[in-house]
């Protein structure tokens, strides 16, 4: 999922959920981020208030940002759709029986790529895919 700025991908989630509740057509990617939203209530308030687009949601504050939540929920259906990194859907399947819940395992798994991502954004690098299978892989144990 590609987008220009951080305000154009927000709409974009804006955008699926209008479409989701008007029961307009969605394509292969749209229905996988109208899943994710159906899966959290919790920002279906949000998603309803074009202005929330705009908003900052900082670390400190008391709200999570559903709009990274959703993203980082989509890039874990987009690593488990093609395997990428390769050995992540493996794992994930090892992870099914101990977490029991499938929406709970990706919430486990995104802290691990959240991880990923603040590490190398902070080396200003790509991030580390073979530390980021260990952590997935010592979450399932």
């Amino acid at each position: 999922m590609l987008v220009q700025d951080r305000e154009s991908g927000r709409r974009f989630f804006i955008e699926v959920w209008r479409k989701k509740r008007q029961a307009l057509v969605l394509d292969p990617l749209e229905q996988v981020i109208a899943g994710i939203i159906i899966q959290h209530p919790e920002y279906h308030k949000i998603l309803v208030d074009i202005d929330a687009a705009e908003r900052d949601y900082p670390p400190e504050a008391a709200a999570a940002n559903p709009f990274l939540h959703i993203s980082l929920h989509v890039a874990i259906q987009e690593q488990l759709m093609t395997d990428r990194p390769q050995g992540i859907l493996e794992l994930y399947q090892q992870g099914l029986p101990r977490f029991g819940d499938p929406h709970e395992l990706e919430h486990r798994m995104m802290d691990c790529l959240a991880e990923a991502l603040w590490r190398a954004q902070r080396a200003n690098s790509l991030p580390d895919e073979t530390e980021y299978l260990r952590c997935v892989q010592r979450l399932i144990g």
